[in-house]
């Protein structure tokens, strides 16, 4: 009787365990069917969002003389090798010199930023630390910059920042102009985020997906009337709205992103400007890289789960439209593509494990093909077509090798990038500085030259847009 006894004991315990395993099971696939479920409506959305990006680019705005003014800051944290050349940029833009003033905000420089930056002409704000564990960054320099400029809303009608490596268009301020007046006077218009080195693994695939997200992405929403995304450098915006606002209130790692977010949250419009362009030193080095993406992953981390309550309740309050919605919603998550393939790892591993009945699903061959021609497609070939059609280069095999190299590197990169920015999200206080890999801009490629060869080869870039 005591051996039944225990052997019917057994007997449950083992069913008991049996069971847990079959609802443990059923939940990790439930999950990992969410997730996937997820990444197919991102990759159906993005490739339908793509398609607009192939029609050929018109200038949708007329031209206005020059009535606009501007206020330019330049944030600056030890940045005397490179100043120099953002200052005489902007000394002989194309827009009446009485219609804008730049000021460069040296923000804690241990440097000659200041010096630097006075001695060719620039109006210079300088910024400190209140204490040596006083929160830095470019929001800081920002916010106490225009603390010091208190009347700028009466001033100046808008309000444009640039990076200290940067140069820009010298018509960017005419084009902005006409656009703003032409287009009812938005809170926002990002021009289009050029790169101005290309040269290694790292700086390519910057610039590659800089270059497919301005044609497929940025201009692809404008087109639909969405908000594009502000990308932190070479925006306008309205300094009506920027007095009501308060000042610089974005305090985030990614404060790009987070007035964005809260932009589009109340109701503002921000536009995209894909005929004028700013050009922006990206990093050479893996390390670089990295650091600057786990900020950017930190900042954006951190925005997009304090703000996801928000567009939910903005859409079923009729705040924003279900286009508006989804356009934020995904580009808010489209960082969680890595770290779902991560989790849906684990999970196929710890189904494995014995206990489970798990059968892996079998690769077919269509499958395999299908995934393949899903990445040429949204890497290979709208990269192809958007350096044809915007920067007049043609398809060379040669960069073949190159772009499966860097896409490689760049897959490492940002899954680190976005498991430690996760796990660092709620540190929001101390910027780290992207290290430049040169000292002058002149040693990078002339914008200009780039201009005038997109210039010679017009004629080829429309004629290949009305065959699309």
């Amino acid at each position: 009787m005591l051996c039944y006894s225990i052997s019917w004991w057994g007997s449950e315990a083992g069913l008991k365990e049996e069971l847990l395993l079959q609802v443990l099971q059923s939940i990790l696939q439930a999950i990992s069917a969410l997730l996937s479920g997820w990444l197919m409506f991102m990759l159906v959305y993005q490739m339908v969002l793509t398609v607009l990006g192939f029609r050929r680019r018109t200038k949708d705005y007329a031209d206005h003389a020059p009535q606009s003014r501007f206020l330019v800051l330049v944030p600056a944290h030890n940045e005397e090798k490179v100043i120099g050349d953002i200052i005489e940029n902007l000394q002989r833009m194309d827009y009446p010199r009485e219609l804008y003033d730049f000021y460069v905000i040296a923000d804690n420089c241990t440097d000659g930023t200041a010096q630097r930056a006075r001695s060719l002409g620039a109006k210079v704000i300088e910024t400190h630390k209140e204490s040596p564990d006083a929160p830095t960054g470019k929001p800081i320099a920002l916010k106490k910059a225009l603390e010091q400029l208190d009347d700028y809303a009466q001033r100046y009608d808008l309000m444009m920042i640039f990076d200290a490596d940067n140069l820009i268009d010298v018509d960017m301020f005419r084009e902005v102009n006409s656009q703003y007046l032409d287009k009812q006077k938005p809170d926002f218009i990002q021009c289009y985020l050029g790169s101005k080195n290309k040269t290694g693994v790292v700086a390519w695939f910057y610039y590659t997906s800089y270059t497919i997200t301005n044609r497929f992405f940025q201009e692809a929403k404008y087109r639909l009337g969405l908000n594009c995304s502000i990308g932190g450098t070479g925006f306008a915006m309205s300094t009506a709205y920027l007095a009501k606002r308060g000042g610089w209130t974005t305090m985030s790692l990614t404060e790009d992103f987070e007035i964005q977010v809260e932009a589009t949250l109340d109701g503002r419009r921000i536009l995209w400007n894909h005929n004028t362009r700013v050009y922006d030193e990206k990093p050479t080095r893996i390390s670089a890289s990295l650091r600057q993406k786990i900020r950017w992953a930190q900042g954006h981390w951190f925005v997009a789960l304090r703000n996801t309550g928000k567009v939910f309740k903005g859409l079923f309050t009729g705040k924003i439209g279900l286009g508006e919605a989804l356009s934020l919603i995904t580009y808010m998550y489209s960082l969680s593509t890595y770290l779902i393939a991560l989790i849906q790892l684990a999970i196929s591993l710890v189904l494995l494990l014995p206990g489970f009945v798990y059968e892996p699903g079998e690769v077919t061959l269509g499958s395999y093909l299908g995934g393949l021609g899903i990445f040429v497609y949204s890497y290979f070939m709208l990269f192809y077509v958007a350096d044809y059609m915007d920067n007049g280069i043609s398809f060379r095999l040669r960069t073949v090798p190159l772009m499966i190299w860097s896409v490689m590197v760049n897959t490492v990169i940002a899954a680190l990038s976005q498991l430690i920015g996760l796990a660092k999200r709620r540190q929001q206080q101390h910027w780290v500085k992207t290290e430049h890999s040169i000292d002058r801009c002149s040693k990078l490629r002339n914008p200009t030259l780039e201009e005038e060869k997109a210039a010679e080869s017009s004629q080829k870039t429309d004629h290949l847009a009305e065959g699309m």
